[in-house]
Order: C-alpha cells, then structure tokens, then sequence
C-alpha cells in the first residue's frame, strides 16, 4: 500500500521558541544532551500510515523542542517504511535543521530472510545500518543500537561491531537496548576498552513493568551510561483510554499483536482508576503523570514517547512541567502497584 499524500502541506519553518519549553538532560557521563521527551516512530510511520499526518507529528514534535527522533531497521509495516517514510518527511521538512536533530535507529530482529538477517553478528548490524542510511537518505546516524541481546552471538563480536559503525563514521554514538543488568556491564566494560563508550540503554520501562529497578539502573550510573524508557504508557493501559473499555479504534482493537484485550483484567482497571484519580489530583492527565514518573529518577535521561495525531503530542509534553511527586504520593501509588 502506497503512503496517503492528500493535499501537500506548506514549507515548514520552525518555530523561533522551540526550545523554550522543553528540557534537556546530560545523557550519562557523556557531552550530549537529550530532551526530557524523545519521539519514537515504531508506530504510524508505515507505508500504511497517512503521511501528512506523519509529517504534522513530527512538525509539532521539532516545534515542541523534540529533537530526538528514534527508529529501527523493521519499524513500518513493512520493515524499513518508517525509515522510508522518516527520510523523505527529513527531505521535505528537516534538511536545513539536521544539526539540530538526534536521529537513531537499531538491528537486532528479524529483518530479511536467511541466516544474516537477525540478532548480533557484525555481518547483520554493518549490512543493517547501511541499509537503513539508504532509506533515510542520510550519511551517518547520531546513535545506532542494538536492539536486543543475542545469545549466541559472542558479545565481542556484537560490540566489535557496533566500535566499527562509529570508526566508519556511520554513526556517533552507540547503544544497546533490553540488555540485562549483567550483560549491560559486560558490554559496557567491552565498549570502554575499544574506546567507544556505551552512550544509552534503552529498556521497557513504565509504572507496571518496573524490571530495571532489579540493578540495571544502578548499573547505568555506575558506567555513566544514560537511558531512554520505552513503551512509558504501557502500549496505552497508563493513559485514560481503557477506563471505560475498548475503544473501537483503539489499537488494542486493531491490531492485537502487541496488546491483547484479556490484559485488560479488572484487577489492572481498578488499578489504573486509582492512579488516574492520583493524577487529576496533581492536575495531570494519567498519561502525564506515568511519563513524569519515570522522570523523578535522574538517571532516567528521557522518555520515549509515539502517538497517532500531533495533539496527543501536546498533552505529553505537557509532563515535564510537573515532575515532583510529595512522599504521599509515592506512597499512594506504590501502594496502588504493589
């Protein structure tokens, strides 16, 4: 399916004030700073999506002081159409502005058949990111992760590979994402001595999937590594869309492959009701506060956020304006989560 053009949208110059509003944090023991809000194009990217609205998101997004876009070689659908997409929006709208933007992208799933398509070999990451440079018309990336641990592949060959992305000028920072705690600093120690720090870890992490409390973030300050939290609403249970059940457009509703209705028991709503009851008392929208959650802890460097239409962009943004919880508040909602 080709990309929707409609109507084309005049030539986009940004807004003067677009830094004025957003935060920026340190990412680890780095010289970079990231805002406190990242976007990710994992969804509505495709070449199934609407491209003015995908445009008009990332329009607001740069305008809103996001300067971080984030992809992998398989967003879409189909693999690489996000990339495709984001390249010629990054053409249209953002050629004189590249110097203002971090963009990523990753490898690690399953990309194109046969046995180089897939995981951690230096084969698949090298051949990966050049194709993903292609797609995006561009000459190098700011930072190229790998996108989940292989457990076969040797870890020196894995972050071998990703020391030689950054010496070919191909990318400059490096990543990793899902790694364990224990891999975490395996790799880290490995990057280090090859002279290519381990710029950012970017794991799942929201209000009710807490596993990076279980050392990998003690782990990241330790390195000096930063970190970007991903999926920070939980695929849209933290938000106030399922309170009072499944909307028909919703994506639960659409496309189930990566949250299925029965996760939607009536233990979680009771739950997810008492926190959106905890942030309308701190004048927050639900979804606000789960982000803003996750950036009370400083070694959190920014929260990567996707949305379907440009003003879901405006109420997350709004998050960074209120990031202080009392100690009744967590206890309140850890009280709620346990």
């Amino acid at each position: 399916m080709k990309i929707n053009d409609q109507e084309p949208l005049k030539t986009f110059v940004a807004k003067e004030n677009r830094y004025d509003q957003m935060p920026f944090r340190r990412c680890g023991k780095s010289g970079l700073l990231l805002p406190e809000i990242s976007l990710g194009l994992w969804h509505n990217f495709g070449h199934n999506a609407d491209f003015n609205n995908a445009r008009s998101i990332l329009r607001q997004a740069f305008d809103f002081g996001i300067t971080h876009f984030d992809l992998a070689n398989n967003y879409g659908p189909p693999y690489g159409s996000a990339e495709e997409t984001f390249g010629r929006i990054l053409e249209k709208d953002f050629k004189n502005y590249r110097d203002e933007l971090i963009i990523s992208t990753k490898a690690g799933w399953d990309m194109w058949p046969g046995p180089y398509g897939n995981f951690g070999s230096k084969k698949y990451l090298i051949a990966s990111l050049d194709q993903s440079l292609k797609r995006m018309g561009l000459e190098y990336v700011d930072i190229f992760y790998h996108h989940r641990p292989d457990p076969n592949t040797p870890l020196e060959e894995t972050m071998g590979a990703l020391d030689h992305i950054v010496r070919q000028g191909k990318a400059l920072y490096v990543g990793i994402s899902q790694y364990s705690p224990e891999d975490t600093l395996k790799a880290s120690k490995i990057l280090k001595d090859l002279g290519t720090p381990c710029l950012i870890h970017q794991p799942r992490y929201n209000m009710l999937n807490r596993w990076v409390e279980n050392g990998l973030l003690d782990v990241i300050e330790e390195e000096g590594i930063g970190s970007i939290a991903f999926s920070p609403l939980g695929q849209g249970i933290l938000t106030d869309k399922y309170l009072n059940g499944i909307p028909e457009d919703s994506r639960i509703a659409k496309d189930g492959r990566y949250l299925k209705k029965e996760v939607i028991s009536e233990e979680l709503l009771n739950k997810v009701k008492s926190l959106n009851q905890i942030a309308s008392n701190r004048n927050q929208s639900l979804a606000q506060m789960a982000i803003a959650w996750l950036l009370k802890d400083p070694r959190i460097t920014t929260v990567l956020i996707g949305v379907s239409k440009p003003s879901q962009l405006e109420d997350n943004v709004k998050s960074v304006n209120n990031t202080i919880f009392s100690k009744e508040e967590i206890d309140a909602i850890e009280d709620i989560l346990k």
